[in-house]
């Protein structure tokens, strides 16, 4: 069984067998199709429209289905890697390890963002981004420019007490468990952290970041601890909703998964907090 660790606690070796595999999908252009997949998501999911994997209940499913597929592609690499998962309400800094030469590499230069240090900075020769938004062809980043703080754990507490997971309308503009989470109404979490690390994080191209998978594995986490403290609480809509994912519809690009599959993250996987 994978056990998703926090990164903080991740081995030295551990960290460069994740990297490695990182890079040997980049060369072999696998990881680019997660990036592309993920952009026509953004650019598809729409407030008053179909939307599947941002704005609507299906967030949540959607994005444990698409790490899944993405950490079985890394295991395909080397069986021994597992998605860890950046905390952002303890590893809240720009010296934190996350962002070491060893791991990650840094912030971007002041200048136009571009990522000096570290696997995936243009220097070192792994990581052109060849999906993109411009015609910039390397990593950037901009730690805290965007805006200044990640979220704080009293700021998520105050979502996890959330009971409902979802409501009408559901989009955007929904009050409960889910839009709290992914950002769009009050203390913002998800969508604040893409934000503060900037670059490609703050476009429908994030994936190019490597960072994208730990803080989405974090927020996957966040979802299975909101579980366990709303046993009574699942997954709605149920059924007849038009435009979004009801809880046994398929949902795109797979058409072979439904949130109901999803919704216990231990047929898959554990946490090291489990």
């Amino acid at each position: 069984m994978t056990v998703r660790k926090n990164q903080a606690s991740l081995t030295t070796d551990e960290k460069r067998r994740f990297v490695d595999a990182l890079v040997q999908l980049k060369r072999s252009g696998r990881y680019d199709a997660f990036v592309t997949t993920h952009n026509a998501f953004i650019l598809g999911d729409t407030d008053n429209g179909e939307r599947t994997g941002h704005r609507s209940p299906s967030f949540l499913p959607w994005h444990r289905r698409f790490l899944l597929e993405f950490e079985r592609a890394l295991q395909s690499v080397d069986a021994s890697v597992a998605l860890p998962y950046w905390d952002w309400t303890a590893d809240r800094t720009t010296r934190s390890s996350l962002w070491a030469p060893d791991f990650l590499g840094g912030t971007g230069r002041g200048l136009d963002g571009r990522v000096m240090d570290g696997p995936f900075a243009a220097a070192a020769g792994n990581w052109p981004v060849s999906v993109r938004v411009d015609t910039r062809t390397y990593l950037r980043r901009s730690l805290g420019t965007g805006v200044r703080e990640l979220p704080t754990r009293a700021e998520v507490e105050s979502v996890l007490s959330m009971a409902t997971y979802d409501m009408a309308p559901w989009n955007s503009a929904s009050d409960g468990f889910r839009n709290h989470l992914e950002g769009w109404r009050g203390v913002n979490l998800h969508n604040r952290v893409h934000v503060w690390v900037g670059g490609q994080m703050g476009t429908g191209v994030s994936p190019n970041d490597p960072v994208f998978w730990l803080h989405h594995a974090y927020i996957d986490k966040l979802w299975a601890r909101w579980q366990r403290l709303h046993p009574d609480s699942g997954y709605v809509p149920v059924a007849g909703t038009p435009n979004v994912v009801d809880l046994n519809e398929t949902m795109k690009p797979w058409n072979d998964v439904r949130p109901s599959d999803l919704l216990d993250h231990t047929a898959f996987y554990t946490f090291d907090t489990d």
